[in-house]
């Protein structure tokens, strides 16, 4: 289940709710692992920006978005929160932000497509 703390700018979400607004076309993710550890497994459509680079990289990950949710997603919730909180930073706080709990570790253990 969705929930937002009022002290974070992002809402954190279970990987079947990420998949969900996938589905949907409401949503899209952006991984912040490094590139190693992309190219291992990573779920199927996502955008790799690593977290260290968030901040630089705003205007790349707003047009991926083209104006929808953006999810962010790691291994297992960490780095994505911080790259939710770098986004919020860099001026993207106009855009509903998402940290996917659980990370790319749930979502391959809950057999979701992964890949290009």
């Amino acid at each position: 289940m969705a929930t937002k703390d009022p002290r974070e700018p992002f809402t954190r979400i279970s990987v079947s709710e990420a998949k969900e607004k996938l589905d949907k076309g409401e949503a899209v993710m952006v991984d912040v692992r490094e590139p190693n550890e992309y190219v291992e497994v990573h779920a199927t459509g996502v955008r790799l920006i690593p977290v260290n680079t968030v901040m630089g990289e705003v205007k790349q990950i707003r047009d991926f978005a083209g104006g929808k949710d953006v999810l962010f997603i790691c291994k297992s919730g960490a780095r994505s929160a911080l790259a939710a909180e770098f986004a919020t930073a860099a001026g993207m706080d106009d855009l509903p932000l998402f940290n996917v709990e659980g990370g790319t570790l749930a979502w391959v253990e809950a057999g979701f497509p992964t890949g290009d």
